[in-house]
């Protein structure tokens, strides 16, 4: 898992706008949501409607948003998370953020990212202050999506410029790594 305090890794991913993002382009920002998110896995799909309201207001509060997605769509059972297939589901969805892909997943592995969704946020000096889940609500669980544990870290930080003490792990998908290309950290969890 990533420490707190980590400072943000470097990307430089193509978006479904076919425009490259770059981790400096969030520079002027008050902070920035890095999302590992998929158009397959359910865990995703559960949140999604919830999870376009909150980037909204994150926008509209200058923290910049982008969702990355770092899974292996050239193995035939993902297919549903290649390129062409994100540019329908941002469409589909809403998407206001950029939405990009991690053919690489070289990024994934820098954040150590887990599964989708897996959520990053840090502050206005590039700094890790949550890791962790959106909220408690599963697939199944009858709870509602509101997006209380990445929004209590959010208003946290905006409000006292402190970081949450409570910060719980990301639980979906687990990321569809390329084959016999899993990192260590993914291995050791794994095994």
């Amino acid at each position: 898992m990533l420490p707190l305090g980590t400072k943000l890794p470097e990307f430089n991913l193509r978006g479904v706008d076919e425009k490259f993002y770059k981790n400096t382009d969030f520079s002027e920002n008050n902070g920035l949501l890095v999302m590992f998110i998929c158009n397959h896995c359910p865990f995703v799909k559960h949140i999604n409607a919830g999870l376009v309201d909150f980037t909204n207001k994150l926008m509209n509060k200058n923290i910049g948003v982008i969702g990355i997605n770092s899974n292996d769509s050239s193995q035939e059972k993902y297919a549903e998370d290649s390129l062409d297939k994100m540019k329908e589901y941002a469409s589909e969805l809403g998407y206001q953020f950029p939405y990009v892909v991690d053919e690489d997943q070289s990024v994934a592995k820098n954040f150590t990212a887990q599964c989708t969704p897996d959520f990053f946020l840090f502050n206005d000096q590039s700094e890790l202050i949550y890791r962790g889940q959106f909220d408690f609500s599963r697939p199944g669980n009858d709870k509602p999506v509101t997006g209380e544990s990445l929004n209590e870290a959010v208003e946290l930080y905006l409000n006292s410029n402190e970081t949450v003490s409570s910060q719980y792990p990301s639980m979906g998908c687990n990321i569809k790594w390329k084959v016999d290309e899993e990192p260590e950290y993914f291995l050791e969890i794994k095994g």
